[in-house]
Order: C-alpha cells, then sequence, then structure tokens
C-alpha cells in the first residue's frame, strides 16, 4: 500500500481548507498545523513525513494550485494563497448533491454542497477514503 500518496491527499485536503478560510488573504501555512509536531532527527534534519509533507505544497504550487512567495525552512510556506483555479474547484458544488441537502435552499446547497465543505466533513469525521475521493474530484475538474 501507498501510504504516502494517502498522506499527499490528506495533507493537501487540510491545506487547501486552510487557505480556503484565508482567502483572498495571502497567509503562513505552518507544517506542523498539517502533522503536529515532528522533531528533527539527531542531525537537526527534517523527518521525511515533513519534507513530503512540504513537497505536496511545492508540486500543487508547480501545478498552478497554489501561489507562495518562499519557504521558511522546512517548516512553513510564507505569503501563500489559493490560485483562481483551486478556488474554484473547492467552491464549486458536487454532484450528485448529498441527499440531505435536496430540499434545502438554493443558498444552503450552495454552501454545503461545496467541494470544500465536502472534505471539511470527510476531515472531521476522519475519513480516509473519503478525503481521498474527494481530493481526486478536485484534481478531476
Amino acid at each position: 500500500m501507498d501510504l504516502h500518496i494517502d498522506d499527499f491527499y490528506k495533507d493537501a485536503a487540510k491545506g487547501l481548507l486552510m487557505l480556503y478560510q484565508a482567502f483572498p488573504t495571502k497567509t503562513t501555512l505552518y507544517i506542523d498545523d498539517l502533522i503536529g509536531y515532528i522533531g528533527p532527527d539527531e542531525f537537526g534534519l527534517p523527518s521525511d513525513r515533513q519534507q513530503r509533507c512540504l513537497s505536496t505544497f511545492i508540486w500543487l504550487a508547480e501545478e498552478g494550485y497554489l501561489r507562495y512567495q518562499s519557504t521558511i525552512r522546512f517548516e512553513a510556506l510564507d505569503q501563500i494563497e489559493l490560485s483562481e483555479k483551486a478556488f474554484l474547484r473547492l467552491s464549486n458544488k458536487v454532484e450528485p448533491l448529498p441527499t440531505v441537502l435536496a430540499d434545502a435552499p438554493l443558498s444552503v446547497r450552495r454552501a454545503q454542497g461545496s467541494l470544500a465543505n465536502q472534505l471539511r466533513h470527510a476531515l472531521q469525521a476522519q475519513d480516509s477514503e473519503q478525503v481521498i475521493a474527494w481530493m481526486q474530484v478536485f484534481f478531476q475538474y
């Protein structure tokens, strides 16, 4: 099993939602806020997990989902923000809409039926398979 891919989806989902909550403000995204504190190894180097998490966001930026000014060692990305592409994907209503929202007012369906909200619910439920499924939807738009 490729656990690093599962981590990639989870880290990306958490970070994208943090940036969505801050949008349109540029912010600093700390790796510890995503994966918890992991101390450096005996040589003072960051862990493989920290490096993979940071690499997730560098890759997302290279693919046009994010913009950032600089990295702060292996600890954070500074002046980071969602690109238009990522913002629109997270804001879009998912199809099919969850059945609990079928009879809700349009404004509720728009907000609660967004991809960002579906990702938020999957993360809160700690449902890794659902997080992966929603992130795959994010990348398929």
